[in-house]
């Protein structure tokens, strides 16, 4: 007998049932959105350096 490849093993840990395969589609979407956010903050953050939020403290 042939032993699983690692895609036959993904297929059957992972795929093979629906409930795991949704599972795994929202707890993957959830980690992308984290991500995407902090991400989009970090870009705003460093585009809109020295506007109010840095310089408050000299003004206070």
């Amino acid at each position: 007998m042939v032993g699983l490849t690692l895609t036959g093993m993904l297929y059957s840990l992972l795929f093979r049932r629906t409930s795991t395969f949704t599972l795994i589609i929202a707890v993957g979407a959830l980690f992308f959105q984290r991500a995407f956010n902090q991400g989009t903050d970090l870009m705003y953050e460093y585009i809109n350096l020295g506007l109010w939020k840095h310089i408050k403290h000299k003004n206070h």
